[in-house]
């Protein structure tokens, strides 16, 4: 076969992310503190570009949106660009992959981030620069992503999840739990008992005595995984004043042990880690602003609006760009000036876009979970990316990411949006799926009604029972649940309850 060059035209369609483009997607999402670090360089580059200070502090301009009436109008054409480059960046790839190429993708500068979804999102630049890169690369891990990369393995229920994320906000960098449980509940919606239970099962936790209140629970925690809590040492424990004072006569009474024993007991007590969080790096302390604000209006109703402080006001000064483009001789002064304009004009489109679709997202998350701000954690409904996206004509690529490093503000605390998004478990009759809470619920008043040993309840007995209540599960699925739920097998309730008998 003889070779030979040739000419050839073909016609064809592609798309094209323009930088302006990728500029919309990035801002997305950016955490309200890092879009204010990235307007902030904008300012500096683009002398068209100025803050809006008679608008600063005038709350009466909030945008705000009635969450019981979402609009579901199609988005508009700003909205469906970033729709489609979403879906031609991740093509037929499932939300799952999806999510995971967007964690993942460096190509287009869009997306960025680390996800714990406890911390998902925490977002980033998309156009590093080297001494950005290496700083985020020699990040040392915190103590609260130690803690959340564990929590997403505990596999434990959505609700005491839930209640879980809020505990390992309230660690300190010593790792000691500096949140009220009494408080907490109250704010949650659920009792105090249950929050004592997830904080139980989270002292489990490395750092070993992390999620500690004081320093004598955190050295309890430490000794008792050495197996070395016995009466003495916890007496000791209980007399730390007296050790302050360095009174050892009374310490040995209190203790019931002799001379060398107590000098042994110190030396154990000197072995552990007073501060078990202390081994992790820290980063700066920043208070967390809110980028949704939810009340409650008449009627129980609720109402979402954006937060303005968090929402940069930008103008563009169009006598100066007149006089600028005036005074311009050559070609390349007249292509700065005009791309400055143009920058400076897509970046306030781009702002504005931003911030409705924020609204429109959160809006929708508290239609979605109305019962959980009304009556708290048990009442959070099963609830996806897909449900919220096509309630508001979005891609779910694009909720994903207006959900990251976005935060709500409501009566019962400040949550990151993803917080509201919790597993389904499909009803076998085809009606409304059952939230994968109250499933575990239903397991546990199965399980507690069983009075005698013949009346114990195997997993494929309650698979069935399930089934006949109209929940599709399988029983894999009640294994998980029931040792999620600490609850021995079936053979071993049923030796418990022969005993008892």
């Amino acid at each position: 076969m003889a070779l030979g060059a040739r000419l050839e035209l073909r016609q064809g369609q592609s798309l094209v992310i323009t930088p302006q483009l990728q500029q919309a997607i990035k801002l997305l999402q950016l955490s309200n503190v890092e879009l204010d670090a990235y307007v902030e360089g904008e300012l500096e580059r683009n002398p068209l570009l100025s803050r809006d200070e008679a608008a600063d502090g005038a709350p009466e301009e909030r945008r705000t949106e009635p969450a019981e009436e979402p609009r579901a109008e199609a988005p508009d054409a700003d909205a469906r660009d970033l729709d489609v480059a979403s879906e031609d960046l991740y093509g037929d790839a499932s939300p799952g992959e999806r999510a995971s190429q967007e964690q993942d993708d460096g190509a287009g500068a869009m997306s960025g981030g680390s996800i714990d979804w406890s911390k998902a999102g925490r977002g980033g630049g998309a156009d590093l620069s080297g001494e950005e890169l290496e700083g985020s690369l020699a990040r040392e891990k915190t103590l609260s992503d130690h803690l959340h990369d564990q929590l997403a393995v505990a596999n434990l229920p959505d609700a005491e999840r839930a209640i879980a994320v809020v505990l390992i906000d309230g660690v300190d960098e010593g790792g000691y739990l500096r949140t009220d449980l009494v408080e907490l509940a109250e704010r949650l919606g659920c009792s105090p008992e249950r929050v004592e239970t997830v904080l139980k099962a989270l002292q489990g936790f490395e750092p070993t005595g992390v999620f500690a209140r004081d320093v004598r629970e955190c050295l309890s925690l430490q000794l008792k995984e050495r197996d070395r809590l016995d009466p003495a040492m916890a007496a000791l424990l209980d007399n730390l004043e007296l050790l302050a004072r360095h009174d050892m006569a009374a310490l040995r009474k209190a203790c019931g042990v002799d001379a060398e024993d107590l000098k042994d007991m110190l030396a154990e007590l000197r072995a552990l880690t007073p501060r078990p969080g202390a081994a992790f790096g820290g980063e700066p302390s920043q208070p967390i602003t809110p980028d949704v604000l939810v009340r409650e209006g008449p009627g129980g109703l609720w109402h979402v609006e954006l937060n303005t402080d968090t929402l940069p006001r930008l103008l563009i000064d169009r006598r100066y760009h007149a006089r600028v483009a005036g005074a311009a001789r050559t070609e390349q002064e007249k292509t700065f000036v005009s791309d400055c304009l143009a920058s400076a004009s897509w970046l306030v489109k781009s702002l504005d876009q931003r911030a409705k679709t924020i609204l429109k997202v959160a809006s929708e998350i508290v239609r979605q979970q109305d019962g959980f701000l009304a009556y708290g954690v048990e009442h959070l409904r099963p609830l996806n990316l897909k449900t919220v996206a096509e309630a508001i004509g979005m891609h779910e690529s694009t909720v994903s990411r207006v959900t990251s490093n976005k935060y709500m503000s409501t009566s019962r605390g400040l949550f990151e949006l993803k917080f509201f998004f919790t597993s389904a478990i499909a009803s076998s009759d085809g009606g409304e799926a059952h939230s994968a809470e109250s499933v575990r619920h239903k397991i546990r008043q199965l399980i507690d009604s069983e009075a005698q040993p013949e009346a114990v309840l195997s997993d494929d007995r309650i698979v069935e029972i399930l089934k006949e209540a109209g929940v599709d599960i399988a029983r894999r699925t009640v294994a998980k649940y029931r040792e999620a739920m600490r609850i021995p097998s079936s053979a071993e309730r049923r030796r418990i309850l022969k005993e008892a008998c």
